[in-house]
């Protein structure tokens, strides 16, 4: 049996708010991670990470230590046994759950220590996650997944209807992500903060390189956002899918508004057009504002907000990060509703490392949940890889199958020295 015997977390913080690197309406910060390191008596090591945006990323590396006690001294067997209860022991730990509950910090320390499991679930069945997931019997799949509070919406038997459907044709759809990869786009385009001369040359660099999606933030000053998704509309052509991130900023009237404007551009869709809580509010811009798509889920706080976007017709694309809530388990619901109600899912990517960690989640999607790729893209975003040891590849704007043993979490160990905060050689 392997026991974890050791739990370390580490704060690592890279410098990007001085190039505008993932600028935004709102966000303008030093990409960070919260990573953890689950280490064993046996021949691996779990990784798992949450993605923050600089400062506060100290809390949630607290949040971690006040939560390894619920997985040191335990056995993958042991966890492997009931793999929600385990996640479950983390997110309603009984004084701890107060400053949630299932949100914010806690929540998102929580998903860092299940994520650094399942990775050594994975590494220990010799099997990059996607496929780990995808090979599991429907009986343990249903075994994996946290219904708790969604099962108006969803039961354990619909999801095992879903779950044997997509045993049907798995070989071949695998073969095909295999041959062809995984269908993506790219923010790495449309920063905020960048110069429209440097807009131009990044939406005419990615389109030469096989991207035909792409992904512009929109928030700023209206005549700005509308003369950048004209430069980038210029540059891709009429055929070229164009989406836009509002990054929460706009009340809902103001998102009606501004969306009426900026449809000159043909957006496929609008993410993120107010205040990710609010159901209703999303909801109405949907109304408003169709054929465009209302998209939003990466600051979800756990499944019953998506419950509830999907009960009540906000959303025409549902988007999910493999960091913000509890987990594979939670993900695993995420997923499950969406096919449920027949909305595809567009992962939330970028950051530190989440690009790593949600094709994983896509791939497994399309092999037993949503088994077509009608509406359904990963995000890209062209950073900081290069400090995994098993960085996300692309080849003609999209992802390349990973092959590695895990859930490619894994981050190289003089990248923690150099960037660890606040004694790296990077910030001192």
């Amino acid at each position: 049996m392997t026991t974890i015997t050791s739990v370390d977390v580490h704060d690592v913080r890279f410098p990007t708010a001085a190039a505008g690197d993932g600028s935004d309406s709102i966000n303008k910060g030093d990409y960070s991670a919260t990573y953890v390191e689950l280490h064993t008596d046996g021949p691996h090591t779990g990784a798992g990470f949450t993605f923050t945006n600089g400062r506060g990323n100290e809390l949630t590396c607290a949040a971690v230590r006040a939560l390894a006690h619920h997985v040191q001294g335990r056995t993958l067997e042991e966890l492997w046994a009931d793999p929600v209860a385990f996640a479950r022991s983390l997110s309603v730990d009984v004084q701890l759950r107060w400053l949630g509950p299932e949100k914010g910090v806690i929540h998102m320390a929580t998903g860092a220590i299940v994520n650094a499991v399942w990775d050594l679930h994975a590494k220990e069945a010799g099997k990059p996650l996607w496929r780990f997931l995808a090979e599991l019997p429907t009986e343990k799949l249903i075994g994996c997944v946290d219904f708790h509070h969604i099962t108006d919406a969803l039961t354990p038997q619909d999801a095992a209807a879903i779950l044997d459907k997509g045993l049907t044709g798995l070989d071949e759809r695998r073969a095909e992500l295999e041959a062809d990869g995984l269908p993506s786009y790219t923010t790495s385009v449309g920063w905020l903060g960048y110069p429209d001369d440097k807009v131009r040359e990044l939406a005419r660099s990615a389109y030469a390189q096989g991207w035909r999606a792409m992904k512009m933030k929109v928030g700023g000053d209206p005549e700005d956002d509308l003369r950048r998704a004209r430069i980038i509309r210029e540059e891709i052509g009429p055929d070229a899918v164009l989406m836009m991130d509002a990054n929460q900023i706009w009340d809902v009237d103001e998102a009606i508004t501004r969306m009426e404007a900026l449809a000159e551009a043909d957006p496929y869709w609008i993410e993120e057009p107010t205040h990710p809580d609010d159901i209703l509010g999303h909801a109405r811009i949907q109304r408003a504002v169709a054929p465009i798509r209302v998209a939003t889920g990466e600051v979800a706080a756990n499944r019953v907000i998506f419950k509830q976007l999907l009960q009540a017709d906000a959303v025409r694309v549902m988007q999910i990060d493999a960091c913000r809530v509890g987990g594979v388990p939670e993900v695993l619901a995420e997923l499950l509703l969406a096919a449920k109600f027949g909305i595809p899912v567009c992962p939330h990517a970028g950051g530190v490392g989440l690009c790593e960690l949600v094709q994983h989640l896509f791939a497994f999607d399309y092999l037993r949940v949503g088994t077509s790729l009608d509406g359904r893209m990963v995000e890209y975003v062209d950073h900081l890889h290069e400090h995994f040891t098993d960085p996300v590849r692309t080849h003609d704007g999209k992802y390349v199958l990973p092959s590695e043993p895990g859930y490619s979490a894994t981050m190289r160990p003089e990248s923690i020295a150099e960037f660890g905060f606040p004694d790296g050689p990077v910030w001192r």
